[in-house]
């Protein structure tokens, strides 16, 4: 099974979630092809309502912590409420292009 789907799996059995989205966007980062080491994580979830931010992204981490410990690298968090996502258009930020490099381009 892939990363990919193990980060879904977790996450819609601990999460009551309206929504989600998990893409690999490790082919947008300097890294061996077919990789999956970057991830980005689009959740609606009632779960989230009274939450800050930062309490919605620890959530997130505590289910997949043990990606977060091994091959995942990078983990770009969107995480809304029914209401804030509805308010968004269900539209997910565009993610920015890798600037990082290689060492040997140094």
């Amino acid at each position: 099974m892939s990363i990919q789907s193990d980060i879904e799996e977790k996450l819609l059995a601990q999460l009551s979630v309206e929504h989600l989205e998990v893409v690999n966007e490790s082919h947008m980062h300097n890294v061996p092809a077919n990789s999956e080491t970057h991830f980005k994580v689009t959740a609606i979830s009632n779960d989230f309502n009274g939450k800050r931010s930062v309490a919605r992204h620890q959530m997130i981490y505590k289910v997949v912590a043990e990606e977060l410990a091994g091959p995942v690298h990078a983990l770009a968090l969107h995480t809304y409420t029914p209401d804030e996502w509805q308010q968004r258009e269900a539209l997910a930020p565009e993610s920015p292009d890798c600037l990082g490099g290689s060492k040997a381009d140094r």
